[in-house]
């Protein structure tokens, strides 16, 4: 079993729910999957659109298992409740009901084309760094403590969701 982190986001509802349901429902799917054990989840936070200012604010949370499954497979697990939670894409960091993101997949530095680990933005985004040190304050990813990084101590836009 390697330990992953997966980003869970969104920010439009549709038919088939709100944000923080759409992230309860992808809770779900990872602790009902016996591909997944030990699945932890940090608490919901709201932030400001990244990248695409004019849209809803967003809903996130990082989730935390251990999974049997591969690096793709993980990739296409996250990118399956993404499509269950009918996102659709309309413009690069635009409105979503569900974003799934492999974070970190073991100690794997992976870049195949369809998926890059560490996520390359990662240890810029405090929506992603602060719920991820929620989880493990102590982690470090290549050599780096994260807890150090500037974006992990910039609760700018950032609140717990209510």
């Amino acid at each position: 079993m390697t330990t992953c982190y997966i980003g869970l986001g969104g920010n439009i509802s549709n038919e088939l729910g709100t944000p923080t349901e759409h992230i309860r429902h992808a809770v779900s799917a990872f602790e009902h999957s016996a591909d997944f054990a030990n699945v932890k989840v940090s608490s919901l936070y709201t932030s400001k659109a990244y990248g695409v200012t004019d849209q809803p604010d967003f809903v996130n949370a990082v989730l935390m298992a251990d999974t049997r499954l591969s690096p793709l497979a993980l990739l296409d697990f996250c990118q399956s409740l993404e499509m269950n939670a009918g996102r659709v894409r309309l413009r690069r960091w635009g409105e979503r009901s569900l974003d799934v993101d492999v974070l970190l997949y073991g100690n794997a530095v992976i870049d195949s084309g369809r998926l890059i680990v560490p996520h390359k933005e990662l240890m810029l985004r405090n929506f992603v760094l602060i719920p991820l040190l929620e989880l493990t304050p102590e982690l470090m990813v290549q050599g780096q403590r994260l807890a150090q990084l500037p974006a992990a101590q910039d609760w700018q836009g950032l609140e717990l969701a209510k």
